[in-house]
């Protein structure tokens, strides 16, 4: 088997698992619980909440544990929207984000909150001079993510943040850092909310986190009993919680290293793919190593897919959560529906090996050349 969609999901790490396993086994008491076994647990969860804090540099009262990512949107934009809308109902985002950003605009839109969608330049980032007209005394909320998942592009949030508070010091920068955490070095201070999730750096499925600055106030909008999370009550994930501290502090060791490996293979499968003339490279200068999307002229992008997967080589059309749809980021950075239409999400690991990526190619070529074919 050859695994090239690390951006859809990652299996779980061995160590992490077994921090799992074994926190299930000897800590399975309710933190909520006075008993000696629940202080034992809860003891447990806070020194994990603890590493996690002091890997990103940042408060053990500004980490709120969800379910996954989608879950920590909808606590931050929508927690965020809802408690400062006496301020304004304006909020700004990208045109390069992940599904859930824009449902969840989309939701708040039915509400009669106004959303504005900045541009970005050729190169996928943010249009500085148009976000900084978008701006206004009413805008509350501005979302941009760290990293695109479906090409990488990673934008400047120190920046970023810098045209946002200069002209409205109340507004408030979330990012979606998915694609980022674990991948390359982040910088929580550089927003006031980020969130992230387990399963895309090697830690189970059912874990992800919100950063929220103490400064942030938000609205819950999930209500019930919960001792230690006001904004996602309930009794805690602790063996999740547990293995996600192991998982944040391996996936951010030799993080450099690591990219720069990755590099190596992203270049060798863009020389390698690009002397195809039917195939499009869709990468800029600020797209990551970690992805890389091309298109495929005159070939679904379904069928391509399924061409590789019978060679056991798996990979993506686009995101997993909008898999078979139109690439609205190929869309918004090359304005080309055509070539939005039949891209191809190729996303690689530290655990990607050389030659998986030459059997890939090996792989490639074969079914270019038959189902090209096709189309004379």
């Amino acid at each position: 088997m050859i695994y090239l969609d690390y951006s859809a999901t990652t299996p779980v790490g061995f160590e992490v698992l077994d921090t799992y396993n074994k926190t299930s086994k000897d800590f399975f008491g309710n933190p909520n619980s006075l008993h000696s076994l629940g202080v034992k647990t809860k003891n447990l969860m806070n020194s994990a909440t603890k590493q996690i804090a002091e890997i990103f540099n940042i408060m053990e009262s500004e980490i709120i544990y969800t379910c996954g990512a989608t879950e920590a949107n909808n606590i931050a934009l929508i927690g965020a929207a809802l408690f400062y809308h006496n301020k304004g109902k304006h909020i700004i985002t990208s045109k390069l984000e992940h599904p859930s950003v824009y449902a969840i605009c989309d939701y708040l839109e039915s509400l009669g909150f106004e959303i504005s969608y900045v541009n970005n330049d050729k190169e996928g980032l943010v249009d500085f001079e148009d976000l900084k007209n978008l701006i206004r005394p009413d805008t509350i909320l501005v979302s941009i993510c760290a990293v695109n998942s479906e090409v990488g592009i990673r934008q400047p949030l120190k920046m970023i943040r810098q045209i946002i508070k200069k002209e409205n010091n109340d507004t408030i920068l979330h990012s979606d850092m998915t694609q980022a955490v674990g991948k390359v070095s982040v910088n929580f201070h550089d927003v006031d909310m980020a969130t992230f999730t387990g399963h895309k750096i090697y830690g189970p499925k059912g874990i992800g986190v919100l950063y929220k600055s103490n400064s942030v106030n938000l609205k819950p909008i999930l209500y019930g009993s919960g001792k230690t999370n006001m904004l996602n009550p309930g009794t805690p994930a602790v063996p999740l919680i547990v293995a996600l501290s192991k998982a944040v502090r391996l996936s951010t060791t030799d993080i450099e290293k690591r990219e720069r490996f990755i590099e190596r293979l992203n270049n060798r499968l863009v020389d390698a793919l690009s002397k195809y003339e039917g195939v499009l490279i869709n990468k800029t200068k600020y797209s990551i190593p970690h992805i890389l999307n091309i298109s495929l002229r005159n070939i679904k992008s379904e069928t391509f897919l399924h061409a590789l997967e019978e060679y056991e080589v798996y990979v993506s059309s686009n995101t997993a959560c909008s898999s078979g749809n139109l690439s609205l980021s190929v869309l918004a950075i090359y304005d080309d529906r055509v070539r939005a239409s039949s891209t191809i999400r190729i996303s690689l690991s530290h655990l990607t090996t050389t030659d998986e990526v030459n059997k890939f190619i090996e792989y490639f070529d074969i079914i270019y050349k038959k189902l090209s074919g096709l189309h004379r």
